[in-house]
């Protein structure tokens, strides 16, 4: 178990990395991976933070996360992802 939280935890800083490169590169394109990667990650860490005690870092990454999830459903919203389609009769 020890080995699966220590690979999670590695793995989710990795995609925080890989979220701050992408918001680096000028396409556009790739920003809205780093939001995503961004909350995948925080999760990830914040379950390697609980497992290990470390609160302070648990609560920094659940923040993170919590800040990653508004910032896609604003994202959503401005698309009109979350529209009601209208009838018409």
């Amino acid at each position: 178990m020890k080995l699966l939280i220590d690979v999670l935890g590695w793995s989710g800083s990795g995609l925080l990395v890989l979220a701050y490169g992408l918001t680096l590169i000028e396409n556009n394109k790739y920003v809205n991976y780093s939001k995503y990667l961004n909350l995948f990650g925080a999760i990830i860490i914040a379950i390697n933070c609980y497992y290990y005690n470390a609160l302070p870092s648990f609560v920094a990454n659940l923040i993170w996360s919590v800040m990653a999830t508004l910032t896609l459903y604003k994202t959503k919203r401005k698309e009109g992802f979350f529209m009601k389609p209208k009838l018409k009769l």
